[in-house]
């Protein structure tokens, strides 16, 4: 913060004060000259003050010792306007410093800043009242008091200053007030949306960038996406992503676009002019990591509602997903196997990501990567429920003995979507055999250990589903299955009595296990 965006601000012109003659004075005696009457005096001291300050912490803090900000807060009220503003630039080069912050919240100079941010204000005061309010807004509470003294409309207005520096630390002050939730719904009332797609035109990329992350903070509100989309902010954005010199934006581009893709009203404009594919293109041509894991990230998130699955779908979003599986980034993988368990919902894209899909998932099974191990196997799970040819699929792809490793995997997330994923291909008679082939209830026989109610649940629900075979039974029996299946019937979770109870039926269907189970208890 406080990078200038442009030349240095030229301090007050030689013809009407000589500044060295103070700034040969040690600054204990400078700070001793703000008491004076004259304002000549005072303008040169706030100079001399401002330069000394300009040159390194350590000054910030000598002046912070010697009472400097107590005498500056009155005189950034002062009635000559130079004095008023070479105290203000002081106060905005001075304010980077964390113990200054204090002290400023404790003087309550917000009321004053903001009073400085008038349309008829000099610029040089805009732009440093501007600096102190956005190092300061890191705060929560001074991002309440901005609110409650009308500080928005003055900032907002300041969007269309002519001045770089001006419009830099406004929209950075306006950023980091909107992360405050009624902040955000003011900025909205304020019509904040032109000024910030015309910022996003800027020649300086540090304004564009913090004009692009307030959009993507405000909408994750719906009103704001909607009235995005009334100003053709949707067209600015996909502009920007279509322009190879603002690669450097794209991340935060795409960062304000996933946000509307889940708005069906604002995905529905983007798919009707075209942007919807042009945004799916373009991912498919981005080999940036960052861009195709947000974007495989937002899909997911959009693709909770399935209306929005329907529109992804008619865009065949599924040849996007299946071209970012076959990255090298482990990050990406996850969320692209997130957003495939996602779009399973919707039974086109289930069928149409199985096909593909599979063979690349079940690969993933066998990362040394936990995370991608989980997010694979999950989608795994999802792509085969209730899905015969997808389940087929996975037997085919030989997928079956790296999902019984899966049950040894140290997240419980992955153990539950592992079983869940064999259940749904025992129910082709075919998979079932050649599961039980693959050691299946020595790897229960363990999950039925675990403290995760949820791993319990599902075990219990496999050692039913696999237990109607008679060696079934008897791997479990000789794998020391049958205590901890029997110590679930006394679990606080109901799901678990239940499977763990019908685990119990399906096993005592032989005598040498029935016999076993009630010796167990």
């Amino acid at each position: 913060m406080g990078k200038k965006v442009k030349k240095e601000v030229e301090t007050p012109p030689k013809d009407v004060f000589d500044p060295l003659l103070i700034e040969s004075k040690t600054p204990a005696t400078v700070v001793l000259m703000l008491s004076s009457p004259e304002t000549e005096i005072l303008a040169k001291a706030c100079d001399a003050l401002y330069k000394y300050a300009s040159k390194d912490d350590e000054n910030k803090v000598t002046l912070l010792g010697l009472g400097a900000l107590e005498h500056l807060h009155k005189l950034i009220s002062h009635e000559d306007p130079i004095v008023r503003r070479n105290a203000i630039m002081v106060f905005g080069i001075m304010a980077s410093h964390h113990d200054v912050k204090k002290l400023l919240r404790e003087l309550d100079v917000t009321n004053p800043l903001i009073s400085q941010l008038a349309p008829d204000e000099d610029v040089v005061i805009h732009e440093f009242a501007t600096l102190c309010l956005a190092h300061m807004a890191v705060e929560y509470t001074t991002k309440v008091k901005i609110f409650e003294e009308g500080g928005l409309e003055p900032l907002i207005r300041l969007l269309g200053s002519p001045d770089p520096d001006v419009k830099k630390n406004s929209v950075e002050c306006i950023y980091l007030l909107v992360q405050d939730f009624q902040n955000r719904a003011a900025v909205r009332e304020l019509n904040v949306i032109p000024p910030l797609l015309e910022l996003l035109e800027s020649e300086y990329p540090v304004i564009q960038s913090l004009a692009l992350q307030t959009l993507e903070i405000i909408t994750k509100d719906r009103e704001t996406r909607i009235i995005l989309g009334e100003n053709n902010g949707l067209d600015c954005l996909l502009k920007i992503l279509e322009t190879n010199e603002f690669s450097d934006l794209h991340v935060e581009t795409l960062a304000v676009l996933g946000n509307c893709l889940e708005d069906v009203h604002t995905l529905q404009l983007i798919q009707q002019t075209g942007g919807l594919k042009k945004l799916l293109s373009f991912l498919g041509v981005s080999t940036l990591p960052d861009i195709q894991k947000n974007a495989a990230k937002a899909i997911a998130k959009a693709a909770y509602d399935s209306d929005i699955r329907k529109i992804l779908n008619e865009e065949e979003v599924e040849k996007c997903l299946l071209n970012l599986l076959e990255t090298d980034q482990d990050e990406v993988k996850v969320a692209v196997s997130q957003a495939i368990s996602a779009m399973c919902e919707n039974v086109g894209s289930k069928c149409a990501l199985g096909l593909q899909g599979i063979p690349q998932l079940v690969q993933l099974l066998s990362s040394d990567n936990e995370e991608v191990k989980e997010a694979a196997v999950t989608a795994l799970a999802s792509l085969t429920a209730a899905s015969r040819g997808n389940a087929s699929a996975v037997a085919e792809a030989e997928g079956i003995e790296p999902l019984v490793n899966t049950l040894n995997a140290q997240r419980d997330g992955a153990i539950v979507s592992a079983i869940a994923a064999l259940i749904n291909l025992a129910m082709q008679e075919p998979s079932c055999v050649s599961t039980q082939s693959h050691d299946i209830m020595s790897a229960l026989a363990e999950s039925l250990c675990s403290t995760n109610s949820q791993v319990q649940s599902r075990a219990a629900f496999a050692v039913a589903t696999f237990g109607c075979d008679a060696v079934a039974r008897t791997e479990l029996r000789d794998a020391g299955g049958l205590g901890p299946l029997v110590e679930l019937l006394h679990s606080k979770n109901e799901e678990v009595r239940r499977n763990a109870c019908w685990a119990v039926a399906v096993c005592a269907n032989d005598e040498i296990t029935a016999v076993e189970l009630c010796r167990l208890g």
